[in-house]
């Protein structure tokens, strides 16, 4: 399949990215060909791990391909955006509950669907260009492939600041944000890739691990936690306008490029998950949103801002004091006979 390649080598099963010049975005099709390649590795005697990686220096993944979702939204199919969400989720999951290790080498950009793919591994390696979001309040949609669980359990209010402002994490900010487990320079990765084919020894990665680079996150985690523990939108937005630290400037005006609605029900996601902080519970909270995104939340605009026109001018629907409970709770509803299962392969 164009765009991907997956195969086995040694006693590893190898799944590679190869679009670098889209970033590595996932399209449609690849999903549900990652996820036949897995099921049929699981039971394979002869496979004895897996390894994601992909081609080119400047990402591993910046997220999933969006163009057909945006069109089929602009001539009313919203069902299109749903089987695409409820593929990739199904992955996510089998990729999270997955057997056997699974070891994912993330360079340069790590977005969105790139998260999806990498940040539920097993063994998750980050090396000196890589660079760490959830971007999507940006488009419209939520912290989702899963990623609200990260989110969820990182540490004090990182997960908020992270949700809410877009920031990228490098190497270490990743490790101790949840995103990522071990940090090692890039010019080892392909004879570590060769070790681990042949030997299926996952002690060679902690071997050639080292030291994570510094975390500036980590120096500012106590301001990130003041201005960050309000429970609503609106309460976060003060704290930071009316801070004068370090830090608020910046989440201020990332802030205010994103969509309102996203950022008040990417608060309340993460409440959810922390409630119950398992994947499948993470993953049917963000499809209710993202179900949804399209048809009534702000999904097209923020595309067409960002991605299609480029005029980075979105119209949202609400402004961030306008945005009310029943607007989260209409985002996030349960959605009957319609709610994402994850019992099927995709």
């Amino acid at each position: 399949m164009s765009g991907i390649d997956i195969r086995v080598v040694g006693r590893a099963g190898r799944i590679t990215i190869s679009r670098p010049k889209a970033l590595n975005a996932l399209t449609h099709q690849m999903i549900p060909a990652i996820g036949a390649a897995l099921e049929d590795w699981a039971t394979d005697g002869n496979v004895g791990l897996v390894i994601i990686d992909a081609e080119g220096e400047k990402a591993f993944c910046a997220g999933g391909d969006i163009a057909d979702l945006y069109s089929a939204g602009r001539r009313g199919d919203f069902e299109y955006g749903r089987r695409f969400w409820r593929d990739e989720y199904r992955l996510n999951a089998q990729l999270a509950q997955f057997t056997k290790p699974i070891v994912s080498f993330m360079q340069g950009f790590v977005m969105g669907g790139g998260v999806g793919l990498g940040c539920h591994a097993s063994r998750r390696i980050v090396g000196n260009t890589s660079r760490v979001a959830m971007p999507e309040c940006g488009i419209g949609l939520i912290p989702d492939v899963g990623g609200s669980l990260i989110l969820a359990t990182a540490p004090g209010r990182m997960g908020e600041y992270l949700a809410l402002t877009s920031a990228r994490m490098g190497p270490g900010d990743a490790i101790r944000a949840g995103f990522a487990d071990l940090y090692i320079p890039e010019d080892s990765w392909p004879s570590l890739v060769s070790d681990l084919e042949d030997s299926n020894d996952l002690a060679a990665i902690e071997s050639a691990a080292c030291p994570a680079p510094e975390t500036p996150l980590a120096a500012t985690q106590s301001e990130i936690d003041s201005l960050f523990s309000e429970i609503s939108l609106a309460g976060i937005l003060d704290r930071v306008n009316a801070s004068a630290c370090c830090i608020a400037t910046g989440a201020a005006k990332a802030m205010s490029r994103n969509s309102p609605l996203s950022m008040a029900c990417a608060l309340e996601l993460l409440n959810r998950v922390r409630t119950a902080p398992t994947i499948q519970n993470a993953l049917r909270q963000e499809y209710r949103f993202t179900s949804r995104a399209s048809e009534y939340g702000d999904f097209i605009e923020g595309i067409r801002a960002q991605i299609i026109d480029k005029d980075r001018r979105p119209k949202w629907k609400h402004s961030p004091e306008s945005v009310t409970r029943s607007d989260v709770s209409a985002m996030l509803a349960p959605l009957g006979d319609a709610e994402l299962t994850l019992e099927e392969t995709p």
